[in-house]
């Protein structure tokens, strides 16, 4: 019988990607990705879990302009492998996500641009010296736009 080892991830980079170059020109990328659960304790309280994975991408999804922050989707496949550690050398597992397909969610600058916009909006919104025929004039200029 045939297996599946198949992983589907949203989560928020953790640090930006540490990339290596191989001699052979092939290039490995690999960064910490962060996925948060959202559940009800007994109690009624919201609760989070944050979750951690070790992903790592070779060749073009290495090259992938990721940063700290960004929300990515990742579809890979888990892989264990064993070293040993080299003061104790007690053998040691490292589980990672080995990427086959990274795409963009959101932009850490998207999520500080959408901020700032709604800062100013509640500004403009709170703005106690706007006039009635102010607003009246606004109302007719929209009307007059031609989509």
């Amino acid at each position: 019988m045939a297996g599946l080892n198949k992983v589907m991830l949203i989560g928020h980079l953790g640090k930006d990607p540490d990339t290596y170059t191989f001699d052979d020109g092939t290039k490995k990328s690999s960064f910490p990705l962060a996925t948060t659960e959202s559940y009800k304790s007994r109690e009624g309280d919201w609760q989070d879990k944050t979750e951690w994975h070790n992903v790592v991408a070779y060749r073009y999804l290495a090259e992938r302009n990721i940063v700290k922050g960004d929300l990515v989707y990742i579809e890979g496949k888990i892989k264990t492998r064993k070293y040993q550690d080299r003061e104790t050398k007690a053998d040691r597992y490292l589980t990672e996500i080995i990427a086959e397909k990274i795409n963009m969610l959101s932009r850490k600058e998207d999520r500080s641009y959408s901020n700032k916009g709604d800062s100013v909006g509640n500004l403009q919104g709170n703005n106690d010296n706007t006039s009635a025929s102010q607003t009246e004039q606004s109302d007719n200029q929209e009307d007059d736009l031609p989509f």
